[in-house]
């Protein structure tokens, strides 16, 4: 058997007699399907040796895998702890839309952030999870912040509850059937007709509330962003002991006079898709 030239010598050790036989593009899909399974798996990101144990291949080669998919936007890795997440990538067709989104929403999530001294965030849903697309962090010392690409359950926060509060309720449903609902802290719903319950408080009041459901510490007030390319929404999330429930109201109305500026602007709104 003749070497193929353009074959990885890495790729094909250790192969056997089966090797003659073997699609090595199919094996490569095969390993990047295997990483992006664990990624999928994983809330807190993953690192370069969870890849290489995970699925025994070597060490170069899933630094490779892991530096192409940061390079095409579906893995995001975190600067500081090294740790790699799903991307944007996988928001595929709608990755421009989403962008021109943020470019759109980062100046007044900005200005909610200076007004209230706290975090703003702008969240899309992606697939079962709620995906921080843009976050503007809070100036103070002790804050409470996710990363950009951080993926949060849409049960326990008050951006998921913003945005299926819009969603029918049979996707609803299949969402909560295919990610669980965890219990992140004492307060978390973790009942489906408890949470559907949450839903029509939130279409009521025009706003969600996550009160120190997805961290202990934690409250959050969110509103939906209707109209646009994926379903999103935009929040300020703060200590609850720097956020009790009586600022809840006035941080609502303020979210949702932003959220109304952010969609009047035509980049912002989807081409008619829903």
């Amino acid at each position: 058997m003749s070497a193929d030239p353009n074959l990885d010598p890495e790729e094909g050790a250790g192969d056997g007699p089966l090797a003659e036989d073997r699609d090595y593009s199919l094996r490569a899909v095969d390993r990047v399907c295997a990483i992006l399974d664990l990624l999928q798996q994983s809330v807190d990101g993953i690192s370069l040796n969870t890849v290489v144990e995970a699925t025994g291949m070597p060490k170069s080669s899933a630094y490779r895998y892991l530096w192409t998919l940061e390079a095409h936007r579906y893995v995001e890795r975190d600067e500081e702890t090294g740790l790699c997440r799903l991307g944007l990538g996988f928001l595929g067709m709608q990755s421009r839309h989403l962008e021109l989104l943020r470019e759109v929403a980062r100046p007044w999530l900005e200005k909610l952030r200076d007004e209230f001294g706290e975090t703003a965030n702008l969240g899309v849903l992606d697939s079962d999870r709620i995906i921080y697309v843009d976050i503007i962090e809070s100036r103070r010392g002790v804050r409470l912040a996710a990363s950009r690409g951080d993926r949060d359950p849409l049960h326990a926060t008050a951006l998921g509850k913003a945005i299926a509060a819009h969603l029918s309720e049979e996707r609803v449903r299949d969402i909560l059937a295919r990610s669980g609902m965890p219990r992140r802290s004492a307060n978390t719903i973790t009942s489906v007709e408890d949470y559907l319950t949450e839903l029509e408080t939130v279409r009521s009041l025009g706003y969600a509330v996550d009160n120190l459901e997805n961290e202990a510490d934690g409250r959050c007030v969110a509103v939906p962003l209707l109209g646009t390319s994926v379903p999103a929404a935009i929040s300020l999330s703060a200590p609850a002991a720097r956020f009790p429930a009586k600022d809840v109201g006035r941080a609502a109305k303020a979210l949702q006079d932003v959220a109304t500026r952010i969609i009047s602007r035509p980049r912002a709104r989807s081409n008619g898709a829903a």
